[in-house]
């Protein structure tokens, strides 16, 4: 009788991990809800390069997750990137004139949408329009900025042949 109430013990605490393991893998794959059953409105904005922005990054503000990204397109007017962002109706007071930023977490991480806040009394709505946007900032670009900068100052060119090499190897992966 012991041994059969220990079987039973040992097989709820394997449902329990295998149930905990389901539970952060959705955590860890950022498949949760934003807003859960509060529903959400579409916004979108266009951005010249969005680097490795992907439909499911979050949308933050003030470091508060409250939306994520939808859709990804190219608009074939201006062959920019139009970017279709779900927010949350918990934050259906975001003014008309929030600018909208894709930013990375820390130095190599995912990239995401950062919106900062602007001071218009109008607030976004369903169909709204993002028109202050920022590009996301691409570190090979950056590099060979750097490089170009740096030979034709005359500066150190040992620093500027292993940042070139560095660049190289960043665009060939």
């Amino acid at each position: 009788m012991q041994s059969r109430a220990l079987e039973i013990l040992v097989g709820l605490f394997v449902c329990l991990g295998v149930a905990a393991v389901f539970v952060l893998t959705f955590r860890v794959a950022s498949l949760d809800t934003i807003g859960g059953s509060e529903g959400t409105y579409r916004v979108s904005g266009t951005f010249e390069n969005i680097g490795g922005l992907k439909v499911g990054s979050s949308v933050t503000m003030a470091g508060v997750k409250v939306g994520r990204v939808k859709d990804i397109t190219i608009d074939p007017a201006t062959f920019q990137a139009r970017v279709a962002i779900d927010l949350s109706n918990t934050y259906n007071k975001i003014p008309e004139d929030t600018s909208a930023k894709i930013l990375t977490a820390g130095l190599l991480g995912d990239q995401y949408i950062g919106l900062e806040v602007g001071g218009m009394d109008e607030y976004l709505k369903d169909g709204s329009e993002l028109t202050l946007t920022q590009s996301a900032l691409v570190l090979e670009n950056l590099i060979g900025q750097f490089v170009s900068s740096s030979q034709g100052e005359g500066k150190d060119d040992k620093l500027a042949a292993a940042i070139d090499k560095l660049a190289d190897s960043l665009q060939k992966n």
